[in-house]
């Protein structure tokens, strides 16, 4: 897919209602347009028209017929991007993080402030309070939502009962008002979708349901791309509704976690409490994130705050504390599913330790390991003659497209080479050592 002019981006200030009071991290911004600046191992699509993401839908749907006719148990990989209007995405996750951070504020006002995200209840009589005197709610009206939803029965309200308030099945008013953070002032939550961004909406939604069903008819495993920052809440939200549709009997859809966020974690634990809840079945993939430059330099020059963890170290815990988690809830569930992403040696056997102290047997294919193409042969093959599941991601296309993409992907992994020198250098030490012990063919060695 072409770019399209970066302008095609931008909404038209005159018309898109509360556009000065969008928050700086998911307004559209002329010179971050083009969505490949700055990014190196990750491919982007433009949105052209619908037309254009019905082509997208047509070619994902043969890449699900080419995984299911190569190999058992595939995997395919889609970007939500590609399907729809990005700006819709913007707009929705604004409406996901402001909701979110608005339970949060009363969880500090409740005296909860600092605790883990799944930690946090509000007793529901206060907060039912604290909407009135807010002027959001009616104490009536919120009994009503409450009732609605079944939610608070236990007396205390935690986030993933306030999440549901706000899915798809809800009734809450477009217009529902929260108090802006900086202003004090009420605002509207949701921005007023026009007709046509409504129906944009729809046809997104639909493509996903198309792609999950071919995915399933076929036995292949769907995996949902992480992209940037400002559009990923929206994205992990539609995922999970595909997870809690298409996930009853195993995992078919898999959302992907960037390990570089620093709320990595809680968005895992809290997906997957919502997975132990509703009784579906967990898929993830993991890795460490695509697009570091060129989130910290769009919050740099916009001015809002670097979302992304300060080192690498730090990254690398984090990978190593989500796939913790998850790994102990294929201990206690059997119903986790993870792709371990990575070209990380240390990480790999992270996983490989953790999967034997917890007693999770490959045979399980509860654990799967990933590697691109052409990359890391020396941590694939030996995964795979150990009897664990692992998988090449092919790159595949017109040869003008995915050349480009490899060549990013050599520049990101430039690295790689020294571990490349280190391979060779211990297999020319091997055949050395059968020469001299005239051994070179024998089958023994």
């Amino acid at each position: 897919c072409g770019p399209c002019s970066p302008a095609k981006l931008l909404p038209p200030s005159s018309s898109t209602p509360g556009a000065e009071q969008r928050e700086k991290q998911y307004r559209v911004h002329r010179g971050f347009g083009d969505r490949r600046g700055g990014v190196i191992s990750a491919r982007t699509y433009f949105y052209a028209d619908e037309a254009k993401c019905d082509q997208h839908m047509e070619t994902f749907l043969r890449c699900i017929d080419a995984s299911s006719g190569s190999s058992e148990d595939g995997f395919s990989a889609i970007k939500l991007t590609a399907l729809g209007r990005p700006q819709f995405l913007l707009q929705f996750s604004e409406v996901l993080v402001k909701w979110r951070r608005f339970f949060h504020q009363m969880a500090a006002e409740q005296g909860q402030a600092g605790r883990a995200a799944l930690e946090m209840k509000l007793e529901a009589e206060k907060l039912q309070e604290a909407l009135a005197n807010l002027g959001i709610a009616t104490k009536a009206e919120s009994q009503h939502w409450f009732m609605g939803e079944n939610l608070g029965m236990s007396g205390t309200v935690d986030l993933l009962d306030w999440n549901s308030l706000i899915d798809s099945r809800t009734k809450l008013s477009k217009l529902l008002l929260i108090p802006n953070m900086q202003t004090g002032q009420l605002e509207p939550l949701l921005s007023r979708f026009t007709e046509e961004e409504d129906l944009q909406m729809k046809r997104m939604l639909q493509r996903m349901d198309v792609l999950a069903k071919r995915a399933v008819e076929k036995g292949v495993r769907l995996m949902v791309d992480a992209e940037q920052s400002y559009f990923q809440p929206a994205i992990s939200r539609l995922t999970l509704e595909m997870q809690r549709r298409f996930n009853r009997d195993r995992a078919i859809i898999f959302n992907t976690y960037q390990c570089y966020l620093k709320e990595a974690y809680d968005n895992v634990t809290v997906d997957v409490e919502l997975s132990r809840r509703e009784g579906w079945h967990f898929g993830t993939k993991l890795v460490r994130g695509a697009y570091m430059e060129q989130e910290r330099e769009r919050a740099a020059q916009i001015g809002y705050e670097d979302p992304i963890n300060p080192t690498y170290e730090k990254t690398n815990e984090m990978y190593h504390r989500c796939l913790d988690y998850i790994l102990e809830e294929i201990k206690h569930s059997r119903k986790a599913n993870v792709m371990v992403a990575s070209h990380n040696e240390d990480t790999v056997k992270f996983t490989l330790r953790r999967m034997m102290e917890l007693g999770i047997h490959p045979s399980e294919k509860k654990v799967y390991f990933g590697q691109l193409l052409g990359m890391c042969d020396q941590i694939t093959f030996p995964l795979g003659q150990a009897g664990f599941p692992v998988y090449k991601y092919v790159p595949y296309g017109p040869v003008n497209e995915v050349l480009p993409y490899l060549s990013r992907r050599a520049q990101e992994n430039r690295g790689f080479m020294q571990r490349a020198n280190r391979e060779r250098d211990l297999l020319w030490r091997e055949v050395k050592r059968r020469l001299l012990a005239g051994s070179l063919f024998s089958p023994n060695h």
